[in-house]
C-alpha cells in the first residue's frame, strides 16, 4: 500500500500540463446537460450515451491529454483501432482491465492486455473523451485518405493565426485527440498508455500533456478553484445543471449542417505558459487590476461576493472604470463578445524549469463550443483586439488545437462509428 501511495502523489505532485492561449482563459461562462454522464457514488461514470462524458461530466482532478497522428492511410486499420480503442475505454471507465487475458491472465509467453499499473485501483471517476482533428479528414497535401472529407463539418475550421501565438507545431493540432480525465493520475495516465499499446502500427503519439489542479467548475456542487497565478478561475463557468444553456451553446446538432455530429461538440485546446516570475512580482493592487478580480474572494472589482454580477458601468472614487477596459474579465465577458460563451475545462500544469531556471508552467486550456468560429474565435480575438487583453504580458500561447467530438456511443458501437458508417 505504502508504494502505491507514493506512486501517485508522485505522479500528483509532477503535475505536468502545458498551457492555452487566450479565450477566456481565466472566466467565461459555459453549459450543460444533466442527461450526460455524471460522477456516481462508487466513483464510476458511464461510458455509453448520448454524449460522451468527459464534457459536460463534473471536473475531475487530474488529467492526462494526448494527441496522435494516423501513421496509415488504411481505413480499415483505422476503423479497427476505434473498435479497439471503445472497447478498452469502456472497460477501463467500468474498472475493468483492458483485453480478456488482462495483466496477468494471459500468457506467459505474450506481452499482457493491460499494463497492469492500474490493478487494484478505483477507476476514480475515469472519463474518455475523443476528438478528430481537421488533418484527419484532408491531411497536409490535401489529400482525402479516409473517403471522409466531405462530411468536415463547415463549423469545423482551423484556427486562424492570433497576435502573440508563439505556437510550437510539434505541441500542436493532431489527427485525433484524446482527454482522459479521474480523480486518480495513475488511473488516467494508465488508459492513456494501454490506448497508445493498442494503437501501434496505426497511429503514434504526437505531444502528450498531464495537468493539474482543475481550473474551472462544471457543476453547481464544486467549488470555484485557483489557477496558477492566484486567482479564482473559472467563477462564470456554465454548470451541467444548466440544461438550455449547454444546448444552446455546447452541442451540435443535424441542423448545424453535419447529421453524424448530433450530440457532439467542438474542442479547442491552448498552451498557455504562464510567465511565473514577473507576475510574483507584481503589485497586489496591479495582479487585480488586470484580472479584474479581487484576488482573496474572487469578487469583481468595487463588489464584496465571487459571484455578485459584474458591473462594467461602475466607477471608482476618480471617475475611471472600477473594472479596467483592458481586464481580462471584461475582455472575456459575453457582453463584449456578441453573447458567445464556453464550457471550460481546463488544468494546471508545472513542467520543471527552463534553461534559465524559469518555471515551466501554466494553463492547459480546454474549452467546448457548437462553434468555434462564434465562440472561441471571436472570444479569442476580442482577447488580443483593439484594447489587448492586459493579461497577455503574462502569458504566451505556445500551443494549439481544435477537435470535432462525435456523440457519445451505444453498448453496440465504437468511437466515431457515425463518422464512419
Amino acid at each position: 500500500m505504502t508504494s502505491e501511495l507514493s506512486r501517485r502523489r508522485f505522479l500528483g505532485t509532477l503535475g505536468i500540463g502545458a498551457a492555452a492561449a487566450s479565450a477566456g482563459a481565466f472566466g467565461i461562462s459555459a453549459a450543460t446537460n444533466t442527461s450526460a454522464p455524471v460522477r456516481s457514488a462508487r466513483g464510476i461514470v458511464p461510458f455509453d450515451g448520448d454524449y460522451q462524458a468527459g464534457i459536460v461530466t463534473p471536473a475531475q482532478d487530474r488529467l492526462h491529454f494526448v494527441a496522435f497522428d494516423v501513421l496509415t492511410d488504411d481505413r480499415t486499420a483505422v476503423i479497427a483501432m476505434l473498435r479497439s480503442w471503445t472497447d478498452a475505454a469502456r472497460s477501463m471507465t467500468a474498472g475493468r482491465a483492458v483485453g480478456a487475458g488482462g495483466a496477468v491472465n494471459g500468457s506467459p509467453a505474450a506481452a499482457p492486455d493491460d499494463s497492469g499499473e492500474a490493478l487494484g485501483l478505483h477507476p476514480a471517476n475515469l472519463t474518455l473523451t475523443i476528438g478528430f482533428g481537421p488533418t484527419l479528414f484532408r491531411d497536409a497535401t490535401g489529400k482525402d485518405r479516409f473517403g471522409i472529407a466531405n462530411k468536415r463539418p463547415f463549423a469545423f475550421v482551423e484556427l486562424p493565426a492570433f497576435p502573440g501565438d508563439n505556437l510550437d507545431p510539434l505541441r500542436s493540432n493532431g489527427d485525433i485527440a484524446i482527454q482522459a480525465c479521474s480523480d486518480d493520475p495513475q488511473v488516467a495516465v494508465h488508459a492513456i498508455r494501454n490506448l497508445v499499446r493498442l494503437a501501434r502500427g496505426v497511429a503514434e503519439v504526437r505531444y502528450s500533456q498531464l495537468g493539474f489542479g482543475r481550473t474551472s467548475s462544471t457543476s453547481t456542487t464544486q467549488a470555484t478553484p485557483r489557477n496558477l497565478m492566484g486567482f479564482k478561475d473559472g467563477t462564470a463557468n456554465l454548470k451541467l445543471e444548466n440544461k438550455s444553456a449547454i444546448d444552446q451553446h455546447v452541442w451540435a446538432t443535424a441542423s448545424d449542417g453535419a447529421d453524424w455530429m448530433h450530440n457532439g461538440t467542438y474542442l479547442v485546446t491552448r498552451r498557455i505558459r504562464m510567465l511565473i516570475e514577473p507576475w510574483d512580482s507584481t503589485p497586489l493592487s496591479e495582479q487585480q487590476r488586470i484580472i479584474g478580480r479581487t484576488k482573496g474572494e474572487g469578487a469583481p472589482l468595487g463588489k464584496a461576493k465571487e459571484f455578485e454580477t459584474l458591473d462594467f458601468d461602475a466607477k471608482d472614487d476618480k471617475g475611471e472604470p472600477e473594472i479596467d477596459m483592458t481586464s481580462h474579465v471584461r475582455l472575456a465577458h459575453s457582453s463584449t463578445n456578441g453573447g458567445s460563451v464556453l464550457l471550460r475545462r481546463g488544468y494546471s500544469f508545472v513542467d520543471g524549469t527552463d534553461g534559465l531556471g524559469r518555471l515551466d508552467a501554466g494553463l492547459f486550456f480546454i474549452a467546448y463550443q457548437r462553434d468555434p468560429r462564434n465562440q472561441f474565435v471571436r472570444i479569442n480575438t476580442s482577447l488580443a483586439g483593439k484594447h489587448n487583453d492586459a493579461l497577455n504580458e503574462y502569458i504566451q500561447h505556445v500551443g494549439s488545437g481544435v477537435f470535432a467530438c462525435p456523440p457519445g456511443v451505444s453498448p453496440r458501437q465504437y468511437w466515431g462509428e457515425t463518422l464512419f458508417a
